[in-house]
């Protein structure tokens, strides 16, 4: 044994991990890719700690059991926080995505593997979306810094009543959550996802479960 409680592993190392583990958690076998490496006794499970971050700062703003939710994107993220909502119970997913291929492998998975209703959509110009969604999340990198341009939706579409959340920590106020925000939507930032995939993390690895608002404070002042 290496002595190691765990690890985190990032791109381009997710996939390549597995092989070298003893097993994998749910979410993680299912998505295919490990970012949480956890010692349980003396054996090295995989977890994915990305998705689990959102979930847990969606769910104070709204339980997605039952939702129906669109993700622009179809990389690393938008998988991990596709399968999360799908196991957590979201009634149905729209994958938005420039490259078709990636979308339908994307929505293939999901709907193989899960049980949640998938569709794919291309992404052509702004996306309308519908009045059927309940939350929308922006799994690109348009928008982080410092690019400024803007996510390509419809704010025609985007309304009070719906949840949008951009992955983007820095900068927390996105171009994406402005709009959303002046439409009269419910935003939630980026730095949530980041603060909830560290404390996840260290809990794992030693049972500790570490103030997540110090830890928020600190990004705060870093991206501020």
């Amino acid at each position: 044994a290496l002595g190691f409680k765990g690890f985190n592993c990032t791109l381009p190392h997710k996939v390549a991990v597995i092989e070298h583990l003893d097993g994998l958690g749910a979410s993680a076998e299912v998505m295919g890719a490990v970012n949480c490496v956890v010692e349980r006794d003396n054996r090295y499970i995989g977890e994915n700690t990305d998705g689990k971050g959102f979930l847990e700062s969606l769910r104070p703003v709204v339980d997605p059991a039952g939702k129906r939710v669109l993700i622009f994107g179809a990389g690393g993220a938008a998988r991990a926080v596709s399968v999360e909502t799908a196991l957590a119970g979201a009634a149905s997913i729209t994958v938005v995505n420039r490259t078709p291929e990636r979308g339908e492998d994307l929505v293939n998975l999901l709907n193989t593997r899960t049980d949640v209703s998938t569709t794919f959509v291309p992404w052509v110009g702004d996306h309308a979306v519908g009045d059927d969604i309940d939350v929308v999340v922006n799994t690109t990198s348009i928008g982080l810094f410092p690019d400024t341009s803007r996510v390509a939706v419809d704010v025609r579409t985007l309304r009070p009543g719906l949840v949008c959340a951009d992955l983007i920590p820095n900068p927390p106020r996105t171009r994406f959550l402005e709009e959303a925000e002046a439409a009269g939507a419910t935003t939630l930032d980026g730095l949530g996802m980041l603060v909830n995939q560290g404390r996840i993390g260290i809990t794992y690895w030693t049972g500790v479960e570490p103030d997540a608002s110090v830890m928020r404070a600190a990004l705060e002042r870093i991206f501020g």
